[in-house]
This record gives structure tokens, sequence and C-alpha cells, in this order.
């Protein structure tokens, strides 16, 4: 029997797997796909994600490959001027005890990948979860070929449609946000050389906005940008051609639009995400990263949640016995339910306040973002990228 099942082979279930594996214990993780591999393109990592890569003992790897972000400049997206910046050296680092970072996804879950193997974790392909069933001391995952893997606890880390939630809460299909997303991945090479910055930059106008960034140690840059356009159909990776891009934002300023008009091979996805659940367990089973709180992009923080989840997972199972199973993964539960769920409401939040308003209401998020001081900004992210406990206040 095996000590530990995880549903999922991205980010949150590798790293569920390194936490929790120790010698002599079994963990599994069951690939739904026939390759170990991660889509998309660009993402962000604050500080509190590499202090979870750091005790999962990636963050050296990790590091090899991310570009150190200088700031996070938060543009007007029509008259191309600044609106504010958040510097990301000297005084964020010594605060936060990290960097702020920006890496392509693979550069992410390789190192996890690479970890896990030398670790001996048993990596499967081909093994998509159908349901599961339980029974005193086990839990069985029942794929769809028919085999069965026998555990003593189940993670579902399979994602915004997890087949594990699917059975655990039957709470239906994920929340379409209305938002649509084109994103693309450019040759450094290709960018003006006065562009090529290691900052995040958000240019905002009227119900859309457009970031950038470097990825893969600087070779490349990753645009993504997003129209609040009401889309009520879920799309995930469908491929657009460039006019249909260009033509969704003809209030670009010149700037940013010589940016865009550099992307090639674009595709598209319409964003969803759920509402917090306070259930995350059945007895043995329990979800983790977006099958528990999937999250809109807008606070950059989803593959940062569900690193800390791993972490708090893995120290809490740690040598646990059979029978403390279940008690320890309602412990984790109520750990990380408080937190992720703030993050979830936060994101959806910053969506709509920051990203897109429009009129009166962008004047004035643009002279409030203005106002702010380095510090004053620092205090608003402390929550989030200054967290080391990954648990809910009384939980740790």
């Amino acid at each position: 029997m095996k000590d530990l099942i995880v549903v999922g082979g991205g980010i949150g279930g590798l790293a569920a797997a390194l936490a929790a594996v120790r010698p002599g214990r079994k963990v599994t993780v069951l690939e739904r796909r026939d390759v170990y591999g991660e889509l998309g393109a660009g993402i962000q990592l604050g500080p509190n994600a590499f202090h979870a890569l750091d005790r999962l003992g990636v963050g050296t790897a990790v590091r090899a490959r991310a570009v150190r972000v200088d700031a996070l400049r938060f543009m007007n997206g029509t008259s191309d001027t600044a609106v504010a910046s958040m510097p990301l050296t000297g005084a964020y680092i010594r605060r936060f005890r990290n960097p702020y970072a920006v890496v392509h996804r693979v550069d992410l879950h390789r190192p996890l990948l690479d970890a896990c193997r030398e670790a001996g974790v048993d990596l499967r392909v081909n093994s998509g979860l159908v349901r599961y069933e339980q029974e005193a001391g086990s839990v069985t995952a029942v794929l769809d070929d028919g085999e069965r893997v026998t555990g003593r606890a189940l993670i579902g880390a399979d994602g915004i449609r997890s087949a594990v939630r699917a059975q655990l809460l039957d709470d239906g299909e994920p929340r379409v946000s209305g938002h649509t997303i084109y994103r693309s991945v450019v040759p450094m090479e290709a960018v003006p050389p006065q562009l090529r910055r290691n900052v995040v930059a958000l240019w905002a106008g009227p119900k859309w906005h457009f970031v950038h960034y470097p990825i893969a140690a600087g070779e490349f840059l990753n645009m993504a940008i997003t129209r609040d356009d009401g889309a009520r159909e879920a799309v995930a990776g469908v491929p657009v051609p460039e006019e249909r891009v260009l033509g969704e934002f003809p209030a670009l300023g010149p700037c940013a639009r010589g940016l865009l008009e550099l992307g090639r091979d674009w595709r598209t996805w319409v964003l969803c995400d759920r509402d917090p659940v306070t259930t995350w367990t059945d007895a043995r089973v329990a979800l983790l990263g977006d099958a528990a709180h999937p999250m809109l992009q807008y606070a950059a923080q989803g593959a940062c949640q569900a690193l800390e989840d791993a972490v708090v997972l893995g120290e809490l199972l740690g040598g646990a016995a059979c029978e403390d199973v279940p008690q320890l993964l309602e412990k984790y539960a109520a750990a990380r339910r408080e937190r992720t769920a703030r993050a979830q409401l936060v994101a959806r939040e910053m969506g709509e306040r920051l990203y897109h308003p429009e009129g009166r209401a962008a004047r004035e998020r643009d002279a409030m973002l203005g106002s702010l001081s380095a510090d004053e900004m620092y205090d608003a992210v402390q929550w989030l990228h200054g967290e080391r406990n990954f648990a809910a206040p009384g939980c740790g």
C-alpha cells in the first residue's frame, strides 16, 4: 500500500509529493496525460513562493533560471504615462528576505519534477482518476483503465476542473469571470533595447490591461493582454490570429502598442475561478492548489499558494501513523482555508478596482496609487509576500 497518492502532476502536485516523501515512504503521483509538463508561459513568484521552494529544497534550481524583478510598474495604458512603481530591490528584499522573480512555468515545474525523481517518487502517466473509494485505514484511486491504487491518503491536485473535487464537493463547473486573456512569448532580441527591462509592467485601460515581463533567464518576453468583455464560455489555449488581438485593443498607447505588435502565435483563454469553500477534506482525501482554491491571475498568487499548501501538508503528514491521517488532513485544511480564501477574493477585487476601471474611477485609482510611498506599498502586500508560516492565525 502507498503512503500517499497525489492526483495531478502539475506544480502543486509535484510540490506536495516532494514535501511528503521521506526515506522508506511510498509516494505516487498520478498524471492523466502521457507526459509530465506544464502548459502556459510566464509566472510570477513572490518571496513567499521562494520561502516554500527553499523548504522543498529546490529554491536554488528555480532561481538559476528566474529573472529577478527590479520593480512592479503600473502604467496608464492609453496615455503611456507612469502611475506608480513598487521597487523590488534593496529595502524590499531586506524586508521580505527573498526576491520577487518571474520564470517560465517549465523552469518551475522541471526542478520539482527532477527533485521528485531523485527522491524516489513514483511518477506515473496515462493514469486519469475516475473516482476514489475509502475503507477504514485506506483510500483507493480507481483509474480510467480500471486499475486500482491504494494508499493511506489521497491528495487532489488536479486543477480547476479537479475530478477529486467533483466527487468530494459536487459543486459544478468553475465560475467564468467574463475576462478574456491573450498570451504570446517573444524572443527578447526582437524587443527594442529600451524596453528590455527586468520589470513587470502593467498598462491599464478601460476594461482591459496589458502585462509583460522577461522569462527564461531573460531570453524571452512574456506578454498577456486581457479584456473585460463579458465572455461567458470557458476557453483554454485556443490559437487566435494576430489581427484579432490587435483589433481588440485600439486605445492602447503607442509604446505598449509597439510591444503588442511583436506578438506571434497568440492563444486565448477565458479566465475562471471558484468561490472559496470551507470543505477541503473527505476523511483520507484532501484538495490542494487550484483544486481547492482556484483564483484569478490578478494577485499573481495561484502557484505561490499551491506551493504554500504543499509545505504545510508535507510538514503535517510527517511521520504520521495511519490512523492519524484524517485528523491531520483536516488540520491542514483549517490552516490554509482562511489565507487562500482571502487571496481568491483579493484577486477578484484587484481585477475590478485596479486593472479595469474607466473614467472617473480610473482617475481616482491613478491618484490613489500615485500617492503611495514604497513603504506603504510594502505594507499592503505584507500579508502575502511576507508570510513564512503559511497558516491562518492560530493554526501554525
